[in-house]
């Protein structure tokens, strides 16, 4: 099962980045309280620290979990005191992790502003929640069984609560918000500037309901607001998105001439499900005899949507899979999900413990309508997991977004299947004049690995005023063209 609100953008940036050069050596120093340490992907050295935190805010003598962060230092002597707070997305991605990716993706920012990477509670480091792994080599059969892949994260559920700190009522984002600000704190910031992509973004927007006094400058790139109700919505812009791929090839002689009623033949490949075929593992290489359901091929198509360059190649794996032949469908998927290796690894505790608390419960209220292809099993497979998931409780006042405290930039990417424009465009409105939404049509789920937007990043943050910031030119990327419809070197029939 696919993370929803999980950021490809930074496991495809990530192998792009290990061809460029990182921030060069920092002078040696030392900071109270912190320890030298080294970080993956990250040349110099930065410094680690570790909080010791109540489990239950409501009981500060209980349980403690510790919470560890690291600070990749600023490389000029005269650092400005507002370091840049970065939360990563998954939910249940370990920001720590992604210290190398993230690091260059903010190297002009980090000339003068130290950044701080927080493992979220539950994550990375800090009182991880981690289930067992479906490796990449194991049998298609295992990895598209959907009622095993459902029973082995109930039995992770079960198992993480016999854990010291496996009371996963407390794993929620408003709880860890409440870390966020104690590390501000220890590192005697009077205020933080907050960057978060994805599920990143209900961070920093939380941050900034409970903190409001401590935010100079919030980016917050693909916007997954907490109402947004996961994952009824998430059926909705996966469907936006898929249609889109499908309008994009009717749209283009050259698509349509090769793939005609492309989307019909699709949905009637979905009517035939299930049935047994035989598929070519694409990391083995070995043939696999498998039951191919719905909800299967259509995970297959879900990852690729994320990444334009991968959904140009969707046409070409949709009309070869309706013709009986899957490998182009499965390669895409694994070309997707393989993005960035460990470093993107999930703990796949705290996102259900996140995602039961506070999605689940509001699924009842949701107002999007199910997608024709993609429906209710995405949702489905949700709310089986959470029957019997420990459930926190989130204030009422969660789920609300005051007027932005400071200057906040909104960024979408128009083809995002997760968090596309719409929600950027209800959460701007409600930050009110002091939010601007910024959407790059043709960029995917993150813009922020766009080369031009880490610019436009390092303008927003460094300018003086909000005022300034909000006038920050911010249309580089716009003109970015839709990549045309992939067609093979050795073209044939379909």
């Amino acid at each position: 099962m696919k993370n929803p609100l999980l950021s490809p953008t930074l496991a495809v940036a990530l192998l792009a980045e290990l061809l460029g050069a990182g921030p060069a050596a920092h002078a040696a120093e030392s900071r109270p309280g912190l320890q030298a340490c080294r970080l993956p992907g990250v040349t110099h050295e930065a410094f680690c620290g570790v909080l010791r935190r109540p489990l239950d805010p409501a009981q500060p003598q209980g349980t403690q979990i510790d919470v560890h962060y690291a600070v990749l230092p600023a490389l000029a002597r005269n650092r400005r005191p507002d370091p840049v707070l970065f939360f990563a997305g998954g939910p249940g991605q370990s920001a720590m992790s992604l210290a190398g990716p993230v690091g260059r993706m903010l190297t002009r920012l980090s000339n003068r502003r130290d950044v701080v990477l927080i493992d979220q509670r539950g994550t990375g480091r800090s009182a991880p929640l981690f289930c067992d792994e479906v490796l990449p080599g194991a049998p298609l059969a295992e990895a598209a069984d959907t009622a095993r892949q459902i029973a082995r994260l109930q039995a992770c559920g079960v198992q993480l609560q016999k854990l010291p700190y496996g009371d996963l009522r407390h794993y929620t984002t408003w709880v860890a918000m409440q870390d966020a600000d104690a590390v501000r704190q220890a590192l005697g910031a009077a205020q933080v500037n907050l960057v978060g992509g994805s599920y990143g973004t209900r961070a920093v927007l939380e941050y900034m309901r409970q903190f409001p006094q401590a935010v100079r400058r919030a980016v917050i790139d693909g916007v997954a607001p907490a109402d947004m109700v996961l994952p009824a919505s998430f059926s909705t812009d996966n469907q936006a998105a898929l249609d889109a791929v499908f309008a994009a090839c009717e749209g283009d002689d050259a698509c349509r001439q090769r793939h005609p009623a492309l989307r019909t033949r699709f949905t009637a490949l979905l009517g035939s499900l299930p049935r047994d075929e035989t598929l070519t593992h694409p990391l083995t290489g070995r043939p696999e005899r498998v039951t191919l359901t719905r909800d299967g091929v259509l995970g297959l198509v879900r990852g690729p949507l994320y990444v334009p360059a991968l959904a140009a190649a969707l046409p070409q794996a949709m009309a070869d899979a309706a013709g009986g032949r899957f490998d182009g469908l499965l390669g895409l998927a694994s070309a997707f999900g393989s993005g960035g290796g460990r470093a993107m690894r999930v703990a796949e505790g705290m996102h259900f413990s996140v995602v039961c608390a506070e999605d689940l419960p509001r699924m009842a209220q949701a107002v999007d309508a199910p997608g024709a292809d993609f429906g209710q099993g995405f949702a489905a497979q949700y709310r089986r997991i959470c029957e019997g998931w420990p459930r926190g409780v989130v204030p009422a006042a969660f789920y609300t977004l005051p007027s932005a405290p400071a200057a906040t930039l909104v960024l979408s990417g128009g083809a995002d299947p997760a968090t596309p424009s719409r929600h950027g465009d209800r959460v701007a409105k409600a930050l009110g004049a002091k939010a601007r939404h910024v959407v790059v049509p043709q960029a995917g789920h993150g813009v922020l690995a766009l080369p031009c937007m880490r610019d436009v990043l390092f303008r927003f943050i460094d300018a003086e005023a909000d005022d300034a910031a909000l006038q920050v030119e911010a249309d580089c990327a716009r003109q970015i063209p839709r990549p045309p419809a992939f067609v093979p070197l050795l073209a044939g029939g379909v």
